[in-house]
């Protein structure tokens, strides 16, 4: 299972007024994510970003039956609550806690706070939805209480359908999130600049 393998940059977590946790993707390392906080307005935060065992969250499509991702789907959800507590142990409140993740990293990053829902900074889904082979309504609680979340996402997207998008947002408005979702025509599964460009808007400014 996910060990809580913790990489850092920015400022020291104990000195940091603000966090930004990163979730990258499948096969990516937490390490090189890290450098996506240097295109985010993120000078003053202390930057987190959990590596998955294997550089892989959960096996199979988060659009696959649940247990099909299991039990690694657990433990990566675990290892985030888990450094959620660490966060706040220091200190620091949730409204002064951002995530941010892409692709699986994106996915997961939805599924965590949206089952956590609370006042975080922001939320930045780059390529995501919340995961299962449908959406499982009880699984979520809480009130984001006007918590921004930014979603981008290519149509047609080669692993994120864009319903599962819509569909994820809708839910998070009805969680009391600010929710603004961008779709981009044919954009490749990636990072866009203009993503990155609304993100800060929305969410880091």
């Amino acid at each position: 299972m996910h060990k809580k393998e913790i990489y850092t940059a920015g400022k020291e977590l104990r000195e940091a007024e603000k966090v930004l946790v990163l979730i990258h993707g499948r096969g990516g390392s937490a390490k090189e994510f890290l450098s996506l906080a240097n295109q985010l307005n993120t000078s003053e935060f202390a930057i987190l970003a959990p590596q998955a065992t294997d550089f892989t969250w959960y096996p199979n499509s988060f659009l696959a039956p649940v247990t099909q991702n299991e039990p690694e789907y657990s433990s990566a959800l675990e290892v985030l609550e888990e450094l959620l507590e660490d966060i706040k142990e220091t200190g620091i409140a949730s409204e002064n806690i951002y995530f941010a993740g892409f692709s699986q990293g994106a996915c997961l990053t939805l599924e965590f706070v949206t089952r956590n829902a609370q006042r975080f900074g922001g939320v930045a889904a780059f390529t995501g939805g919340l995961i299962g082979d449908k959406i499982y309504n009880e699984n979520y609680s809480g009130d984001f209480n006007g918590t921004p979340i930014f979603i981008g996402t290519g149509d047609p997207d080669p692993h994120v359908p864009v319903e599962r998008v819509e569909d994820s947002a809708e839910i998070l408005r009805e969680m009391n999130a600010n929710v603004e979702v961008k779709i981009y025509k044919n954009r490749p599964h990636t990072i866009s600049e203009n993503e990155l460009k609304l993100a800060n808007n929305f969410i880091f400014n």
